[in-house]
């Protein structure tokens, strides 16, 4: 299966929380189309950000979907409180839980688009019996915790290898690359079979947000063109 749309979901764990409302509507100006939200609980990763108030705050402020990325521990116990909040997506980690079938149908039951996450040292076949569950894979392209790593590269063969999977048993999962995503690495991600690009560092950390959404999704569409 393929899609006629690459999605870029900025990151707001890269923003100025001082100005988060200003930081979202730059990144709607340049054609964002999800919002990427980072939930770090300090134990599963080493950082704490966000609780699901924010959640809710963010849902006031865009009307762009809400990818929220559950970075801690039982996941289970946290999910319907973000879907309430406002999360439009809700992706948990396969290393975070040790049921994530049963995590994935609670995301689905209560209105949710449902995401498998993997870690870099995870290996694809870990998700191999969800896929069918799945509305998305995201695979972790850095270690997660922190923003501004850098790509590590064999995340490249792990979308090649769910992308495989993907056209054979004629999957509807997209599939999501998080962690280093820029200019110089968004072309081979998208003919590789990424469909969703998570850009934290190199959307707001420059003098142009918007500028930089645009930029990211014209290397990639172009990419893309070619392929086909």
């Amino acid at each position: 299966m393929t899609y006629a749309r690459i999605e870029i979901a900025p990151s707001i764990l890269a923003s100025n929380f001082s100005r988060l409302g200003d930081e979202i509507r730059l990144v709607e100006e340049g054609g964002a189309d999800v919002i990427h939200v980072d939930v770090m609980d300090g134990h599963f990763v080493p950082n704490i950000s966000i609780g699901s108030p924010v959640v809710e705050a963010l849902r006031k402020a865009t009307r762009l979907p809400l990818d929220v990325h559950l970075m801690i521990e039982n996941p289970e116990e946290y999910i319907e409180e973000f879907v309430r909040a406002g999360a439009d997506r809700v992706l948990v980690h396969q290393e975070a839980t040790a049921h994530l079938d049963r995590a994935l149908t609670m995301i689905r039951e209560l209105g949710a688009q449902a995401g498998a996450v993997i870690n870099p040292a995870t290996p694809v076949p870990m998700l191999a019996d969800v896929l069918g569950k799945v509305d998305t894979v995201l695979v972790m392209s850095v270690n997660p915790g922190f923003g501004g790593q850098k790509f590590i590269p064999n995340a490249i063969e792990k979308i090649r290898q769910l992308n495989q999977w993907r056209e054979r048993y004629n999957g509807a999962f997209r599939i999501q690359v998080d962690g280093g995503v820029d200019l110089q690495n968004a072309a081979e991600l998208v003919v590789t079979g990424a469909n969703t690009l998570v850009a934290g560092t190199s959307v707001f950390h420059t003098p142009d947000p918007a500028g930089a959404v645009r930029q990211i999704r014209r290397v990639a569409s172009e990419a893309l063109s070619q392929k086909v």
